[in-house]
């Protein structure tokens, strides 16, 4: 367990030296990356969402690649097809840029249906199925994707069984006018990111992945946990709770968060924390009951964690 603590702190150290200010974004990259799973960054533009991305990607020794997501984007255009090969007289699947570590989905809202499909099967089962043969990605595997919530034009909506495949929704923020003055001076000569140097291997990212599935779980924290997910399928207000993925994801998230607190085992905080940035992006509210916004979701789960009794 202390080398995989060992590995969570090493990423979120050298993260930090390009994504100023913002320590519970870098956290939430990280217990992504260890919870094996992918996460959405939802901000305005120009806020540092594809800086984080890269500085993920490049703190790890694996392979990213970057797909920006526009209309005209073909779904083999992420997954690969098959080409004819002369020489051969036979036809060869060319891989797509989704066999990466780190996927950069930017701005995934601007391609169509169709298109999003294509990361549905490899964000969810860690393969791609092209022609009748299954193809695995490499290990690990993430994406993170970036949209912005305030522009409609030219966007397509991500439909729930999408949204469901992502650990968790985090947004960036303004920075405040401390840490704006320090990105304006450690942009002077450049882009920092484009300095960062690997720190972690991808044997050490696998092994802290084995790592977060052997934390324990206390039987009344996992009541506690079905208990909150089991409210937003029952209360008043929102049409859709969240699934029994979700629940799994959740369940992960919190056994991720534990490792980067150098813990072996899962406290009430943890859940507590996640289940706003894992659960309020899963359900369907009503929106004749007034909750629509994104605001007005993620008070409503806080509201619904708060009324429930927190186990000792």
């Amino acid at each position: 367990m202390r080398r995989a603590f060992e590995t969570a702190s090493t990423l979120r150290v050298n993260i930090e030296r390009v994504v100023l200010g913002k320590p519970e974004l870098v956290r939430s990259l990280v217990v992504a990356m260890l919870a094996g799973d992918h996460v959405l960054l939802e901000d305005v533009p120009g806020v540092g969402k594809t800086l984080a991305a890269k500085a993920l990607a490049r703190s790890l020794e694996g392979v990213f690649n970057r797909l920006q997501f526009t209309p005209d984007l073909l779904p083999s255009d992420i997954t690969g097809s098959m080409i004819y090969r002369s020489d051969t007289r036979d036809f060869e699947f060319s891989r797509g840029p989704v066999f990466a570590n780190v996927v950069l989905a930017d701005e995934i809202n601007r391609a169509p249906p169709r298109t999003q499909s294509a990361l549905l099967e490899a964000m969810s089962e860690g393969q791609v199925s092209v022609e009748g043969t299954t193809y695995p990605l490499p290990k690990p595997f993430i994406v993170v994707a970036t949209q912005n919530p305030f522009e409609f034009d030219g966007t397509y909506t991500l439909p729930e069984s999408q949204m469901d495949r992502f650990l968790m929704r985090a947004s960036i923020g303004y920075p405040t006018r401390e840490v704006e003055r320090d990105v304006l001076r450690t942009h002077r000569l450049g882009e920092p990111v484009n300095q960062l140097q690997p720190v972690v291997s991808i044997d050490d990212v696998c092994h802290a992945q084995a790592s977060v599935r052997q934390v324990r779980f206390d039987p009344a924290l996992v009541e506690y946990l079905l208990e909150i997910v089991d409210t937003t399928r029952r209360s008043a207000g929102i049409q859709v709770g969240v699934s029994t993925r979700g629940a799994l994801s959740y369940y992960r998230g919190c056994q991720a968060r534990a490792v980067t607190e150098g813990r072996d085992y899962v406290t009430p905080d943890d859940v507590k924390s996640l289940a706003v940035p894992i659960l309020a992006h899963r359900i369907v509210p009503e929106s004749v009951l007034g909750v629509t916004s994104r605001g007005q979701v993620e008070k409503r789960i806080r509201d619904l964690v708060e009324q429930l009794v927190v186990p000792v």
